[in-house]
């Protein structure tokens, strides 16, 4: 068999980078501007040509190198002058958060004052600024200052001139320190814990020493003082911290002491929520029967609706459709009209006898694009509702957007060399942008075949039903080759892709997943040894050709596992197999009570996105009309899913 042939990888990764058209043509000015701001990152000024750049559209970025090498000595009017002849430019918000570093840093707090534009982002600087407002806005600053201290980490150096004066000033006080105490010792920072404990008096020994004795063993929770600290303020924050430790530890335990010591308890409601929402999430998630009747009791009470939703699937679990009625009755209006719980109300119904009630939310869920709608609508026997919206551009539209300067500025950040740079131009711009420019931007990308860019400035604008561009023939060929020289649907390596990266060829997640089809590198290679080809490394694998094959042949294997089963392959892709060969040993037998079973969110909603997702390409390869194409095959809907489902090796 002949190997596939490896391309270096530095090359590679520069064209993936790129995500360039085949040919980009340099224009005037280019490479000087190339060479400038490269010298302006190293503040090499006189290596920088001013007059050949003066014009270029690019001239702000060395502008903003050379300003924020004057900081903190540059006056607030020349900081204040660039935010505004940049303010459509990612520039502008760059600029305005290294003066607020650089003035903080120093001392300059009027200066800061000056170019702040409310709160801004990042810790450190957000301490630099309540700082700056101690003076002038107190009440402003304990407050922001109290929301910095609460937490169970160390925080940036920044920070200590506001919580030092804050602590001077009585607005961080024992009852603060106690509560950060907790919250450290919930994180494990031992070392904070032993600090903070050094900031409080002699009053709060009967609380450090409830806590030493609760680290070695949360069980002793029923044994030390339901009133510790002074005029009892510290029970609250070390109950629920104790609490919280013990009931991921020992839920059924955690309860049993709870309903001891509860009663005897005064803390606020605050910390009392808090204890309660743990036990009843973990006696829910883990199923802890002898747990129900308590966490029934307490849920109307806590109202919560991620806590409605589990107790729901719990119901399904148990096919209780009664219950199922019940708690979805509970939800708040805008979730409980969603298609998912419209269908499962449908379900529920249905399973009770009641076919008219039934029908109509199956109606009413066949109206949203979604898993679920497309399910509901299968039910029903009508055509699935794709609400495409179609749009369309004229040439002098066109033409007035590619004059648009934040385009003109990302088409020259591409030129030379800058796509990091480029992509936060543009996303920057569809964040910014009215809904027609937003419109404009995307049918752009379209035409420059970005297509990563493009999926991007769909969500940044909003426009969910814009599916031609949600949803772009992106590497089609590819799609279509290795789908028949696998055997498996096109449409669903394309959904795949869709979910997996967006289409960022060079997409990394934090696991290591990389490039369209998010392949483990491990993965790659075991799967490549399989085919008789090269590893093709770290790198080798963000090449759209090699992503593909390679994912295309991975997500055939898991199809092999599970019978052509498209819902287990397809959470085998996200999960691993082990974990769904485990899943479908106790799973329900019909394929949405699988579904709404699999028991980690990330892999229920991306079956769901997947399978949605197929039927949308599938659907706009044919122009948008949905004759003929399925959400699942009637042996995917017809089938157990149970452990039958695993093929026989």
């Amino acid at each position: 068999m002949p190997r596939y042939p490896l391309v270096p990888w530095k090359s590679l990764l520069t064209a993936a980078l790129l995500c360039l058209p085949a040919a980009v043509h340099a224009e005037p000015g280019d490479r000087a501007m190339r060479d400038s701001l490269q010298a302006a990152r190293q503040h090499r000024w006189s290596a920088i040509d001013r007059a050949a750049i003066e014009d270029h559209v690019l001239a702000g970025y060395v502008d903003y190198h050379r300003l924020k090498a004057r900081l903190p000595a540059a006056e607030p009017g020349e900081v204040g002058a660039f935010l505004e002849r940049h303010a459509d430019s990612p520039l502008a918000g760059w600029m305005r958060g290294q003066a607020i570093s650089a003035y903080g840093e120093a001392g300059r707090y009027r200066r800061l004052l000056a170019v702040a534009d409310g709160e801004p982002s990042g810790t450190a600087r957000q301490c630099h600024y309540y700082i700056a407002l101690l003076d002038e806005a107190p009440q402003a600053a304990a407050e922001g200052g109290r929301r910095l201290w609460a937490v169970g980490r160390s925080q940036p150096d920044a920070c200590d001139p506001l919580f030092d004066t804050l602590r001077a000033r009585g607005e961080i006080g024992p009852e603060d320190i106690w509560e950060r105490l907790t919250l450290a010792w919930q994180d494990g920072e031992t070392g904070m814990v032993s600090y903070l404990g050094g900031l409080l008096g002699d009053d709060w020994d009967d609380a450090r020493t409830a806590l030493d004795r609760l680290q070695g063993d949360f069980s002793a929770i029923t044994r030390v003082p339901a009133c510790l600290g002074p005029e009892c303020r510290g029970s609250g924050a070390l109950f629920a911290a104790a609490m919280h430790g013990f009931t991921r530890a020992d839920t059924e335990a955690a309860l049993e002491a709870w309903r001891k010591v509860a009663p005897s308890l005064t803390i606020d409601d605050t910390h009392r929520e808090a204890i309660e929402h743990d036990l009843a999430f973990y006696s829910l998630v883990r199923d802890i029967d002898q747990n129900r009747g308590w966490v029934d009791g307490v849920l109307p009470r806590l109202a919560d609706s991620e806590l409605f939703e589990l107790r729901t699937r719990v119901a399904l679990t148990d096919r209780d459709w009664a219950g199922v009625i019940d708690w979805i009755a509970r939800l708040p209006e805008a979730a409980r009209g969603e298609a998912r719980w419209q269908y499962w109300l449908a379900r529920a119904h249905e399973q009770r006898g009641d076919d008219a009630t039934a029908q109509a939310a199956y109606r009413r869920a066949a109206g949203e694009r979604d898993f679920y709608g497309f399910a509901a609508a299968d039910r029903l026997g009508q055509p699935y509702a794709l609400n495409l919206e179609r749009n369309h551009f004229d040439a002098a539209r066109r033409r007035a957007i590619a004059d648009w300067p934040p385009v003109r500025r990302t088409e020259a950040l591409l030129r030379i060399g800058e796509p990091g740079l480029a992509a936060s131009e543009w996303y920057a711009a569809a964040a910014r942008a009215t809904l027609e420019e937003a419109r404009a931007m995307a049918d752009y990308a379209q035409r420059q075949g970005w297509h990563a860019r493009l999926v991007q400035t769909t969500i940044a604008a909003k426009l969910w039903d814009a599916l031609e561009w949600r949803f772009p023939e992106a590497y089609r060929d590819h799609f279509l080759r290795w789908g028949e020289v696998t055997g498996v649907d096109p449409y669903l390596l394309m959904g795949i892709a869709r979910r997996e990266s967006a289409y960022n060829p060079e997409a990394l997640s934090p696991a290591g997943a990389r490039g369209l089809m998010q392949l483990m590198p491990a993965t790659a290679a075991q799967v490549s040894r399989r085919l008789g080809l090269d590893d093709p490394g770290p790198y080798g694998v963000l090449e759209p050709a090699v992503n593909i094959r390679l994912g295309s042949t991975y997500i055939g294997e898991m199809l092999a596992r599970y019978r052509g089963n498209r819902l287990a392959a397809t959470a085998a892709y996200n999960a691993g197999p082990h974990r769904v060969d485990r899943w479908l040993k106790e799973a329900p037998e019909a394929f949405d009570l699988f579904v709404e079973s699999i028991p980690f969110r990330e892999t229920r909603h991306y079956v769901q996105a997947v399978l949605t997702y197929r039927v949308i390409f599938a659907s706009l390869a044919q122009g948008g009309a949905t004759q003929g194409i399925s959400l699942l095959t009637p042996a995917e809907q017809s089938m157990r899913y149970d452990g039958s489902l695993l093929a026989r090796h």
